[in-house]
């Protein structure tokens, strides 16, 4: 039997915890699957997976055999790439993920500009405010806003840009309400909640969280942006939802000697496709743009 023999199928089982699943993924049918890891765990002489008619699940043999086949699958994809970056030009699948709307607004536009130059390439991008698991869904790069958390050895960063926070509101609401010029005057005004129910500034260098309350909550920027220009309150939201309210005055910032520091925009990355040209030089052409 060849030595590599059914290993791709185990893997996508593994990972699928489904013999259907991973013969969709594969491309082959579920009896091909089936018979290829029947054939491996004879072959091992150990069982590597549990089998109902309702479900799969690996055994501890199998966990210890999937930890040593995806190593080496990973090392076999990556003997590929660094061939590939022989030719030093973007080509195949690159899978690419980022927040919503500044994916949508600011990423997209430049992934595509990407694309047009190099047509060879295919990218699937998916805009979504979750966090999503690099390793584990298969994604060669995301964008990630504001502070890191969460990263691990197994992820390479690089910073694209920045971005900054601003409180701001239209005209209309400072002349109701006036303007505060204190954060402890927010609690005498109306503030456009979003995810968080607070908001950040810093005063005398020190960082400083101040819980919010207001009459809209919304888990969209784009909702409380609109909002704060119908003078409903005050919002606080990244440079670009509101920078071009400021630089038309239909918004006003606030607050500004309480600006907090500005944030990192960053790409993220698997450590073993830091070599694919596809990768580099995505990451490059945004930090071009974005800087």
């Amino acid at each position: 039997m060849n030595t590599w023999n059914g290993i791709s199928e185990f893997i996508a089982v593994a990972e699928h915890q489904s013999f259907t699943a991973a013969a969709k993924q594969l491309g082959i049918s579920v009896a091909q699957v089936s018979r290829q890891v029947t054939a491996l765990e004879e072959k091992l002489g150990t069982q590597l997976f549990y089998r109902t008619t309702r479900k799969v699940s690996v055994t501890e043999a199998g966990q210890i055999y999937y930890q040593h086949c995806r190593q080496l699958l990973d090392g076999l994809g990556e003997a590929e790439r660094a061939i590939g970056n022989l030719s030093e030009v973007p080509r195949g699948k690159l899978k690419l993920t980022a927040p919503t709307t500044y994916g949508e607004t600011v990423i997209a536009p430049l992934v595509n500009d990407f694309v047009a130059r190099y047509p060879d390439l295919e990218v699937q991008c998916r805009f979504t405010n979750q966090k999503l698991d690099l390793v584990l869904e298969g994604y060669d790069m995301a964008i990630r806003l504001g502070r890191l958390e969460g990263t691990t050895g197994s992820l390479m960063t690089q910073q694209l840009s920045t971005r900054r926070l601003y409180a701001c509101a239209a005209r209309s609401y400072i002349a109701k309400r006036g303007e505060p010029y204190s954060l402890s005057e927010l609690n005498h005004h109306n503030c456009l909640v979003g995810t968080l129910d607070y908001w950040r500034f810093e005063e005398d260098g020190r960082e400083r969280t101040i819980r919010i309350h207001g009459s809209i909550h919304a888990n969209s920027g784009q909702a409380l942006l609109d909002a704060a220009l119908k003078g409903i309150g005050i919002v606080q939201l990244p440079d670009y939802y509101v920078d071009p309210w400021i630089a038309s005055g239909d918004l006003i910032p606030v607050l500004t000697k309480y600006q907090p520091s500005d944030e990192g925009i960053w790409a993220i990355y698997p450590t073993n496709r830091h070599l694919s040209p596809k990768i580099r030089m995505l990451v490059e052409h945004l930090g071009r743009y974005l800087s």
